[in-house]
């Protein structure tokens, strides 16, 4: 299935600068490969995830269309008297699992991604996105990610989507103290599961909710669980729910 994405183009003397006060992951990690990052409110919560790609006089977002507008006022926001400018840009993404196509970039957050390749055309190979994400616990914007999301409950650190030597970035006080002074009792987790059950379903532990169910694939799925409550067997509707990792 191919993907809705917007590409914005960040071009400009300081846009190397000014991406890196922004956003989560070094950019020095987008130079001829690509990074994956996210925009943070300053309370550190998630606003877009995207891949980012340099090239010679720009750099590229890849980013889920539905959340691009929000993505481009708020970097549009922070350009101030900077020398940036920013622009959709008619660029495709395309992406596999099978041989890589000259220009093709392996995906950042998991070898099993396959690539991506940027360029006039968009296509998909066909590739079950959905299994490969559920085994390899990968939550993607619109059915796990969302705005309000603190990035290492979503697995970004696991994902090298968040670089802690880079420096200050907008939301690095909280996902900095997250990382260090406190143990994280909520997040994604792989869960198998025996029964119907539909994305979205409340999971629960005995009468007291414990989390959510995200994508399936067969009889595993990504579930949002409160850790220190998801102990033993749980339910999904009718559906009987195992923690899977």
């Amino acid at each position: 299935m191919t993907q809705d994405r917007t590409i914005i183009a960040v071009t400009g003397a300081d846009r190397e600068e000014f991406l890196q006060g922004l956003v989560t992951n070094d950019i020095a990690r987008a130079k001829d490969k690509l990074a994956y990052a996210a925009l943070l409110t300053p309370q550190g919560k998630l606003i877009a995830d995207f891949f980012l790609k340099g090239e010679d006089a720009r750099f590229l977002i890849d980013v889920d269309a539905g959340v691009a507008p929000q993505l481009f006022q708020r970097l549009s926001m922070y350009k101030l008297r900077a020398d940036v400018a920013l622009a959709e840009a008619d660029v495709k993404v395309s992406r596999g699992t099978g041989p890589a196509p000259e220009g093709a970039l392996p995906d950042p957050r998991h070898p099993d991604l396959g690539w991506r390749l940027y360029g006039a055309a968009s296509g998909d190979d066909g590739t079950d996105w959905t299994a490969i994400r559920v085994a390899k616990l990968i939550p993607e914007w619109g059915s796990e990610l969302g705005p309000e999301s603190y990035i290492l409950e979503a697995g970004f650190e696991r994902m090298g989507g968040v670089d802690f030597k880079k420096g200050c970035y907008v939301g690095q006080e909280v996902t900095a103290r997250m990382k260090h002074k406190t143990e994280l009792r909520k997040g994604f987790a792989r869960v198998a599961i025996d029964g119907a059950a539909d994305p979205g379903t409340s999971i629960m532990s005995g009468d007291k909710a414990v989390g959510t169910l995200h994508s399936r694939a067969g009889d595993e799925a990504i579930a949002w669980l409160r850790f220190d409550r998801a102990q033993g067997e749980m339910h999904a509707g009718e559906a009987r729910v195992t923690r899977a990792d």
